[in-house]
């Protein structure tokens, strides 16, 4: 019974299985919002740095419990997209069988690869569009590290502004891919974020860069996902739907890449146990 009732919730809600991506029935859905948001959160982050850098304070803010409850937030968040788009593509999966038995589309080339035509509505969209609201909140961490540690990173502020525009960009276009790089990224900010909560309120962390390592392996991954993504379209009849906005998802993903692995270098040379 109760297996059910999460289902019920998570894929057959009517606000579920009926949401369409549209600029007037989606908040947040217009280019003009997208770049005043990015615009906005470039503008308030350097300007908060300067204003801290002008104080002259050697020593951070103390935020209390706030970035630990964000911390935990963001993992209850994540775990529940995570869930959701996982039954949600077991749900369109189990709907949609007897079509792709027309095109010999199996369930991997559809986690991966979109038929032409797909848009933006249904389960599967629902929650990638409660993922791309989300990095919103994901932005909150830029600020908590400018107050408390007065250090603002040129990386950090590339990264979430990139994968604010390319969670956009997956519902805009109908995107390929998005399916499979919604459950590797939220599976790894619930551990990530859990992790974050529990040595935030003081509990013993990991022998390990648990943090760095995990971010590490949800890349490689994820690169390893794009080139499957490519090798489907160049045999598929037709291809992948929305090709054009992946191959600038792959741009992004690629520069944000070499700015993690450059990164990833200095905090394994700085110190071993740096999160």
């Amino acid at each position: 019974m109760a297996v059910q009732t999460v289902k019920y919730w998570l894929t057959e809600h009517p606000n579920i299985v009926n949401f369409r991506w549209s600029p007037t029935q989606s908040y947040a859905s217009t280019w003009f919002f997208l770049f005043a948001a990015v615009s906005s959160y470039i503008i308030a982050t350097v300007s908060l740095h300067i204003l801290l850098a002008v104080t002259r304070r050697r020593r951070g803010l103390s935020l209390g419990p706030i970035p630990a409850l964000h911390s935990l937030a963001m993992a209850l968040i994540s775990a529940v997209i995570f869930v959701g788009i996982l039954l949600s593509a077991a749900a369109e999966i189990r709907d949609t069988r007897w079509l792709w038995r027309r095109t010999r589309t199996t369930a991997l080339q559809w986690f991966l690869c979109f038929p032409v035509g797909t848009r933006a509505s249904g389960r599967v969209f629902f929650w990638s569009y409660a993922f791309y609201l989300s990095r919103f909140l994901h932005l909150f961490r830029t600020f908590f590290a400018v107050i408390r540690r007065r250090k603002l990173s040129f990386f950090q502020l590339i990264n979430q502004s990139s994968l604010l525009c390319i969670s956009f960009l997956w519902l805009e276009y109908s995107q390929s891919f998005q399916v499979v790089a919604i459950l590797l990224t939220t599976v790894s900010y619930a551990v990530v974020y859990g992790y974050r909560f529990w040595t935030a309120i003081g509990l013993r962390g990991a022998c390990f860069p648990l943090v760095v390592n995990c971010q590490a392996v949800l890349l490689g991954c994820l690169t390893v996902c794009h080139v499957g993504v490519l090798c489907i379209h160049l045999v598929k009849r037709g291809g992948c739907n929305g090709i054009g906005a992946w191959l600038f998802n792959s741009v992004l993903n690629a520069v944000i890449s070499l700015l993690y692995l450059k990164f990833y270098v200095k905090t394994r040379s700085s110190s071993p146990r740096k999160q």
